[in-house]
């Protein structure tokens, strides 16, 4: 499969018109059909179906094309970074970061972030912590903020900052009153658990705090984003465990009660390839250190 077809692919399926796509793309249209028909036999499927003298998109080409944005989108990021390396005008430097620290460490972070050299772009792409050290390793990324402690010969890390845990319920809740809440209170509550994959997360973290204690929590819902979570809360499905920097998602349906249980908390982690020593990266691990440290 080659990029162009995809590119053509696009093309056609957002103008439901081969005649209207060929003229675009600036091609004859044979080509074109020809281009798209061999990506059809390549993929095993067809993507688009002849109502009439037009066409539309089949199930799997609407699949297809809802897929392939973030492709596109994330080439076009590359080339234009590519290209600004090229001409020396800025340098690229990719972040990843789990959606959570967005409410505590990263805003600020990224503020002083970018201050540290204007001639360095910073790229922020949301991903999980397992996410991160894939990245990291094949170099998507340069640092990445997470919240699990894994490990890997690879990966250098850092903690930042160990965050205790609180409870998110519906603000309707009977415990929701509460200034603290006990393991005891929660164990009993249906518990709306993120994210659901890729394994292990933040998930497998609050579940083996859990069996630590000697608990199996009631896992009623598995979701792939803190906000839904919280929405599913909100709509009185569950409760949730989740950072307390979480508190910062304001919402008037949803209390958050402190957990008065010691070891439940999460880490705040910065990590990044053992073999890069650029000086950019010795400066954002110094920053991350210092503003760890309360500076």
């Amino acid at each position: 499969m080659e990029l162009r077809q995809i590119r053509y692919f696009r093309q056609v399926a957002t103008e439901l018109s081969f005649t209207r796509a060929a003229r675009m793309l600036h091609m004859a249209q044979p080509p074109l059909s020809r281009q798209i028909k061999l990506l059809e036999e390549e993929l095993g499927v067809d993507l688009f179906e002849r109502i009439g003298r037009g066409i539309r998109l089949t199930d799997a080409g609407r699949y297809f094309l809802d897929q392939t944005e973030n492709l596109t989108r994330k080439l076009e990021e590359v080339v234009k970074a590519t290209q600004r390396i090229g001409h020396k005008d800025k340098r690229w430097f990719g972040l990843g970061f789990v959606p959570s620290t967005l409410y505590g460490f990263m805003p600020q972070f990224i503020a002083r972030l970018r201050a540290l050299d204007t001639q360095v772009d910073i790229g922020l792409i949301e991903m999980t912590t397992l996410q991160q050290f894939d990245a990291l390793k094949t170099g998507r990324i340069d640092v990445g903020i997470g919240r699990i402690l894994l490990h890997d010969d690879e990966v250098e890390r850092l903690v930042l900052r160990d965050e205790r845990i609180v409870v998110a319920l519906p603000v309707h809740h009977s415990l929701a009153k509460h200034k603290k809440l006990t393991l005891e209170d929660v164990v009993p509550q249906p518990l709306i658990l993120y994210p659901a994959r890729p394994r292990p997360s933040y998930a497998d973290h609050v579940c083996d705090l859990f069996r630590v204690k000697g608990y199996t929590p009631d896992v009623i819902q598995e979701v792939n984003e803190l906000q839904t979570a919280i929405g599913l809360v909100a709509a009185g499905v569950g409760v949730a465990l989740v950072p307390e920097s979480v508190r910062g998602l304001l919402r008037a349906d949803v209390a958050y009660v402190d957990l008065d249980e010691p070891g439940f908390t999460s880490p705040v982690m910065l990590s990044w390839r053992k073999n890069d020593d650029s000086v950019f990266l010795k400066q954002v691990v110094d920053l991350a250190r210092t503003m760890a440290s309360g500076k």
